[in-house]
């Protein structure tokens, strides 16, 4: 009995130590900070690997992106906040529904029209006969008349309606298919949108250069002001790097960062355009809209990398990610090329 207790006692404590090593090495790959939130946001998403947390976690860093301690306090959020995750898939969700019932809408209307193309065939068979058996009776012709009339009108009526539907139908689709591709907070295209932009200029044979680009010292900007304030200063910078790579596709990556995919121009010159654009973000004076207060040098760190011919999305982020890291540390309001 007391072996059998050890057992379990062993077996436990060698889980809770499995637990706490994964912790670990989960925030220092996310690169957050040793806290009591941070610990507290792995553990449960850890504890639980098929829950919802986790399951929100992985849609978030699908594709190898970092997360941020705004994405930790709103995952850990009851209500979800526009433009996190949740309310995104929630907002889709309701578009399918809606979608849905349009379809289903369409479908009987359609199935009503046939029901009553069909009587329409049969009562015009019937008139037939009717103006047979009366010899041509002008009273009876003109009464048949009048019917084919009414019926032709609430078909043309019910075709218009069934147009109507179907045009709706393919705004409210032509709008699905443009938010699945959007950043809610900058408007600029997202992960997704880049990902695909970026297989198909591969696809083509397109010269690319990738530039990853990460705000300096965001969290403290987030700290000192709030996440309002940060969120301004997101705008900001996609704002900024969209003017200065006009051209190229700008894209939110996700957190603080940013991609630009540089089509067409060899590494000198992207570099030479991403570096313009850098110190015109340096340049600029941000102030608090509320009490016009400086808020301090906002400046982004940033690696470029030229992709070779037939390299994957995955590999050349990962090489320009890693020359973003190494801007960081080598002083930030930097550009490293490889």
């Amino acid at each position: 009995m007391v072996a059998a207790k050890a057992v379990r006692a062993t077996s436990g404590s060698d889980a809770a130590r499995n637990l706490y090593d994964r912790i670990g090495e989960f925030l220092v790959d996310q690169r957050l900070d040793p806290d009591p939130a941070n610990y507290a946001f792995a553990y449960q998403l850890l504890a639980n690997p098929d829950g919802p947390l986790a399951r929100a976690v992985h849609t978030l860093t699908d594709g190898g992106i970092r997360l941020t301690r705004r994405d930790i306090e709103t995952l850990g959020c009851d209500a979800p906040v526009a433009g996190t995750p949740s309310a995104t898939i929630e907002k889709a969700q309701g578009l399918v529904a809606a979608t849905q019932m349009q379809v289903e809408g369409f479908q009987d209307m359609v199935s009503a029209m046939r029901a009553e193309t069909k009587d329409f065939g049969r009562d015009l068979a019937a008139s037939a006969q009717a103006m047979q058996s009366s010899g041509g009776d002008g009273i009876e012709i003109g009464r048949i008349t009048a019917t084919m009339i009414e019926r032709v009108r609430s078909a043309e009526e019910r075709l218009e309606s069934a147009n109507r539907e179907a045009n709706e139908l393919r705004t409210k689709l032509e709008e699905a298919r443009d938010n699945a591709r959007k950043d809610p907070l900058t408007g600029l295209p997202n992960r997704r949108a880049f990902e695909e932009a970026y297989a198909a200029k591969a696809a083509a044979g397109a010269k690319i250069c990738m530039a990853v680009c990460d705000v300096d010292h965001f969290k403290s900007v987030n700290d000192r002001f709030g996440h309002v304030v940060g969120d301004r200063v997101l705008k900001a910078l996609g704002e900024a790097l969209s003017d200065t790579c006009k051209g190229h596709l700008v894209a939110r990556y996700g957190g603080e960062e940013f991609v630009v995919l540089f089509t067409g121009l060899a590494p000198k010159a992207a570099r030479d355009v991403l570096d313009r654009a850098r110190v015109a973000v340096s340049a600029k004076r941000y102030r608090l809209r509320e009490t016009d207060a400086p808020l301090g040098e906002i400046t982004f760190s940033a690696g470029l990398s030229a992709a070779e011919p037939g390299e994957v999305f995955g590999t050349v982020f990962h090489r320009a990610d890693q020359l973003c890291y190494a801007a960081k540390n080598g002083g930030r309001n930097c550009i490293r090329v490889d």
